[in-house]
């Protein structure tokens, strides 16, 4: 992650995340499966799909997992065991709401069930308003076709949602008037809250930033210009600001954004600094544009607790010692 440039995850180092392995697929014989509270249940093949208009979206995928190891306490060597499971990229495919119109919705439906070729059958439920909205049928991934690992060859992306609901390897969408309450919506994929009750359904990812350069197992040499570097991303929308602070968050300066600023994106922020050889914390913040802040950890932990193991998105902090080296706190 901190050696990355742009915004853009190259397919081969995107993250990946499997509850079954990779299922070998024939491109040829995959089917998608819409069926439910519709009037025309269909089927549709690869090339069905490919016949439709195609349209891109550039959005970031994150696990709802990310960060996981910091809710109790540093927990991470560097950057990439921090906050690694994110990934950006440009994905091709049809518009789910261009399929549904195809098959007649029913009016009391409000729910889509996806469900994966995969070994786990990976299960997830997204609301109907969201489907109509953005979500996308991708089989391309920075213009090529997806990579096994990726869902080839067909999988959802649902932007700004945690990463498991854009199911892989996509089979079947089913349309109901209730969610499905699948394992993974759960056991699995819940936040349990102070008073022991478990949030359900928190599909979007919050604002969330990162300084990947200076990191922890890096190395600043005190005196000369460092350019302090980073993410900030957002599933409600665009990053609209981002602070940097180097002296523990005592006093925050605002990061120079670096285009292109896109909503539901990895957006890059630099920082000129030059260290004066005293230990200091390095930290960022960032605001979208909805007006919703990052959080510190103190005050995300007052708020939902320390138990659960989704869903951080708190403030990363980077203390550099006197001789340069940098760890995290």
């Amino acid at each position: 992650m901190a050696d990355l440039s742009g915004i853009i995850t190259p397919s081969a180092l995107h993250y990946e995340r499997h509850h079954a392995g990779i299922p070998d697929i024939d491109p040829a014989a995959h089917r998608l499966l819409i069926h439910g509270d519709v009037a025309r249940p269909l089927k549709f093949s690869i090339e069905d799909l490919k016949r439709l208009p195609q349209t891109h979206r550039i959005c970031f995928i994150e696990c709802s997992g990310h960060s996981y190891r910091e809710w109790e306490g540093p927990g991470g060597d560097n950057v990439q065991q921090t906050h690694g499971l994110t990934s950006c990229s440009d994905w091709a495919g049809v518009r789910l709401a261009t399929v549904l119109s195809e098959v007649g919705i029913s009016d009391s439906a409000s729910w889509v069930i996806a469900e994966g070729a995969d070994g786990a059958a990976m299960t997830r439920s997204i609301p109907l308003q969201k489907c109509l909205d953005d979500v996308l049928l991708a089989y391309s991934q920075n213009g090529e076709a997806l990579r096994p690992e990726q869902g080839y060859p067909l999988r959802l992306v649902v932007p700004g949602y945690e990463g498991s609901i854009s199911v892989k390897w996509l089979r079947r969408l089913k349309i109901t008037d209730t969610p499905y309450y699948s394992r993974e919506e759960t056991s699995k994929y819940t936040d349990l809250m102070p008073d022991g009750k478990a949030r359900e359904f928190s599909l979007t990812m919050e604002a969330k930033s990162v300084i990947t350069t200076p990191s922890a197992s890096q190395h600043v040499t005190a005196g000369q210009f460092n350019q302090i570097r980073g993410l900030a991303w957002s599933g409600r929308g665009k990053i609209a600001r981002v602070e940097v602070s180097t002296d523990a968050g005592q006093t925050w300066q605002e990061a120079k954004l670096q285009g292109p600023v896109l909503p539901v994106c990895h957006t890059r922020f630099v920082f000129d600094w030059r260290w004066n050889g005293k230990a200091t914390v390095i930290m960022s913040r960032c605001t979208d544009d909805t007006g919703y802040r990052q959080p510190t950890r103190e005050a995300l932990i007052a708020r939902r607790g320390a138990r659960s193991f989704y869903h951080y998105n708190a403030i990363q902090q980077w203390r550099i010692e006197a001789d340069g080296s940098v760890h995290n706190v």
